[in-house]
């Protein structure tokens, strides 16, 4: 620190200190933050601070260290989310790895700010803020027999941090279940949201002593309200249900609900889709992108193709959200559905969260990404780089589609790395590491019934357009989902009767083809 410095205020202080955070304890008592008078070596770089408090007064936050061991991985996180609170910054997980038997083997957990800067607005001259600074810090936890132990530690950041402002930070903030009650409760009665929430800081005495915001609670009370049970909604469609089950045997639906009785997900499946899944279950795709109703509850069908290489549905389901949790009870409601009979092989897009459930539900299938979803992402993610329309996009295209063995893709994608010089380049480095779930030579074989992406999933969701829309209520989205299903077998029948009716001359006298 220069000389102009040495009378720095109180304030300045405080943030140069946050800014190293190498103190060997870290706490949260912000008075004494704002009284700490900073050391200086003989060459003028800060020397440790203090040791604070912890916000208890009581425990002691001790800064991480190679060879800490916690009892599991929770444990590590309730640890470093509160040392990160505390020093005033975020958290927020970058990297993880899973045994067999699905528990965590390693995690890394960094800074919020960790990652490059990318551009996501179309106006360069008016790009959004970012808060991305490639800020290294972080640390690498390893599971050595049976505990988790830290065994790389970085603490610097590259930016200023403040205690003063961590509960701003999305890791940080949490709506308990006594708040949503309230909110709850406050809604029903029709009281505002903003005066609901100026209750709730009143009686913590401050915003700052809330661990959520306004808008967290905003958020909160949308879902509540597109979940709770009313006419034309779930109690309506619990109904439709139970009539169709009554009317037919086959008939499978399961409504998952929540402590209050409001809706979370729906899945249901017709006698036609599982009868047709023991014949065509080799193959499924898998996508949610469909959002169909008032409620916001995305589509998510079960999709595989038929003898006539038609699109067949072999289940469908409305969730609430897209989290591991969701999936994993979709999963296996489906496989309930489906007499325990997992398919094969599923393709879906690279959804983090419907991966792990996949792992879970179906650890025996072979899973692919959609190679559509990802190659679409290449001008976005290599289109910046000067050799991209000059070779570098071709190269990446040969790489993918053309290489015949494992080795010849691992030596074509080294030097299509090293001679565009993409050592750096983080997208690349995570589809590299994910390169068996969908780099074609991995999955040739494999049996996916000529699929590589969830294309199927995507046409099934356009057929459904003529027939629902976004005010679409449950009990109507499920009434109009049946009648385009009859269609969907009308046109299946139609193809029926064409393969029955005609037949495709021999060109040869071999009695192979023939019989083929």
């Amino acid at each position: 620190m220069g000389g102009e410095e040495e009378h720095a205020s109180p304030l300045t202080v405080c943030i140069d200190i946050e800014e190293q955070c190498t103190s060997a304890r870290v706490g949260c008592n912000e008075d004494l933050l704002d009284r700490l008078d900073e050391l200086e070596t003989d060459d003028g770089t800060p020397s440790t601070p203090y040791v604070l408090p912890s916000s208890d007064c009581n425990d002691i936050i001790e800064e991480p260290k190679p060879g800490m061991e916690f009892n599991s991985l929770e444990d590590l996180m309730v640890y470093y989310k509160q040392y990160a609170k505390n020093c005033g910054f975020g958290v927020m997980t970058q990297r993880s790895e899973r045994s067999e038997d699905q528990s965590v083997r390693y995690v890394t957990l960094g800074c919020a700010r960790g990652g490059k800067a990318r551009i996501k607005s179309s106006n360069i001259a008016n790009p959004r803020p970012t808060g991305k600074t490639d800020c290294k810090a972080r640390i690498n936890a390893l599971r050595v027999e049976g505990k988790i132990r830290l065994t790389t530690v970085n603490n610097s950041h590259n930016h200023v941090i403040s205690p003063q402002k961590s509960r701003f930070f999305r890791c940080n903030r949490e709506v308990n279940e006594t708040v949503k009650r309230v909110l709850d409760t406050n809604d029903l009665a029709g009281i505002q949201l903003n005066k609901s929430y100026r209750s709730l800081v009143v009686g913590a005495g401050g915003f700052e002593n809330l661990p959520f915001l306004e808008k967290d609670c905003q958020n909160y009370i949308d879902k509540a309200r597109h979940l709770r049970l009313g006419a034309g909604g779930a109690g309506a469609l619990r109904d439709y249900f139970m009539r169709m089950q009554y009317k037919n045997n086959g008939f499978f639906a399961l409504m998952d609900l929540d402590d209050d009785g409001r809706l979370k997900n729906i899945f249901w499946a017709d006698p036609r889709s599982r009868a047709a899944y023991k014949y065509f279950g080799d193959v499924v795709t898998f996508d949610t992108t469909y959002l169909t109703n008032r409620y916001g509850m995305p589509f998510a069908p079960f999709v595989g193709v038929n003898h006539h290489g038609q699109s067949i549905l072999l289940g469908a389901g409305l969730i609430s959200s897209e989290d591991t949790e969701t999936f994993t009870w979709l999963f296996q409601t489906w496989l309930q559905c489906m007499d325990g009979i997992a398919p094969k092989a599923i393709i879906t897009n690279q959804d983090r969260a419907m991966k792990n459930a996949i792992a879970i539900v179906f650890p025996e299938t072979r899973h692919r990404f959609c190679l559509w979803h990802i190659l679409k992402k290449v001008p976005e993610k290599l289109g910046s780089y000067a050799a991209y329309k000059s070779g570098l996009k071709t190269e990446l295209m040969k790489c993918v589609y053309d290489t015949q063995t494992i080795a010849e893709f691992e030596k074509h994608w080294s030097q299509f790395i090293n001679t565009y010089h993409l050592h750096e380049n983080a997208w690349l480095k995570s589809l590299y590491s994910e390169r068996e779930h969908w780099v074609p030579v991995f999955l040739k074989e494999h049996f996916w019934a000529g699929m590589s992406t969830t294309q199927r999933s995507e046409s099934m969701n356009a057929f459904f357009d003529g027939y629902v829309h976004s005010k679409t209520n449950l009990k109507e989205f499920v009434d109009q989902f049946d009648n385009a299903l009859k269609k969907k077998i009308e046109n299946e029948c139609e193809a029926e009767f064409l393969s029955f009716s005609g037949t495709i001359p021999c060109v040869s006298r071999s009695p192979i083809e023939k019989k083929f």
